[in-house]
């Protein structure tokens, strides 16, 4: 039989909204998750997540095999490298391994085992200390994130002025989490917390009245199994 996978088909659009999904235990007793997409073993898969680290919890130390990205989104996350506040961006790359833990308590959005290649190079971003640039339409600008050369994906933040309207196409796929604010597509209205994936060749008419702030990542789709 089988292994379960959460949204594995990589041919259709998916949209799940992560504030109304209860939290799931993690082999942490202290350590939360709402995933919402897995392939592979539960543990040792392809996952992208929701992770709450309750105050004063710690996960034991492990490596990551393909690697692993964590945008913070409330608290400050620690591990062997420092303190980590919201707004921190991190990529560790294949065979990086710390002990990860919160003093304070914090959520992050997680994407696991995704990013293969050994030369890949080790990112770690204060997104608030980076100023917001023109990006491809008018009515958007962006903090680039990551992209590297021989490497498909790249990833970066996005802010949709309050009325910006207009057609986004995704040749390579992508994915959206909404970080604040809220848009509406033909699939409907996306909030603060909502996780998109858009298969290869997708597209959508997008607008915002109040405007949006998302973690946008293109190219990803190529890596997911």
């Amino acid at each position: 039989m089988p292994e379960e996978s959460i949204n594995g088909d990589l041919s259709m659009r998916v949209s799940v909204a992560t504030a109304a999904m209860p939290w799931s235990p993690s082999p942490s007793p202290s350590v939360w998750r709402k995933r919402v997409h897995r392939v592979g073993p539960a543990e040792s898969g392809q996952v992208t997540a929701v992770v709450r680290y309750d105050p004063a919890s710690s996960f034991s130390a492990h490596e990551h095999p393909e690697g692993e990205e964590i945008l913070v989104l409330e608290g400050v996350f620690t591990d062997d490298r420092g303190d980590w506040p919201a707004g921190t961006y991190l990529l560790n790359p294949e065979g990086s391994r710390h002990a990860p833990s919160s003093r304070e308590g914090c959520v992050l959005f997680v994407k696991l085992r995704q990013f293969p290649g050994q030369d890949r190079k080790q990112v770690a971003i204060d997104t608030n200390a980076l100023p917001w640039k023109a990006g491809d339409d008018e009515g958007i600008e962006i903090k680039p994130l990551y992209a590297q050369a021989g490497y498909a994906d790249s990833m970066r933040l996005e802010r949709w002025h309050a009325g910006f309207g207009g057609r986004r196409d995704y040749p390579d796929g992508a994915e959206i989490f909404v970080l604040d604010g809220a848009f509406s597509d033909e699939g409907g209205d996306h909030a603060a917390g909502t996780w998109l994936r858009f298969p290869v060749g997708a597209s959508h008419s997008t607008e915002t009245a109040a405007g949006c702030t998302l973690y946008v990542k293109r190219g990803g789709n190529r890596y997911l199994r």
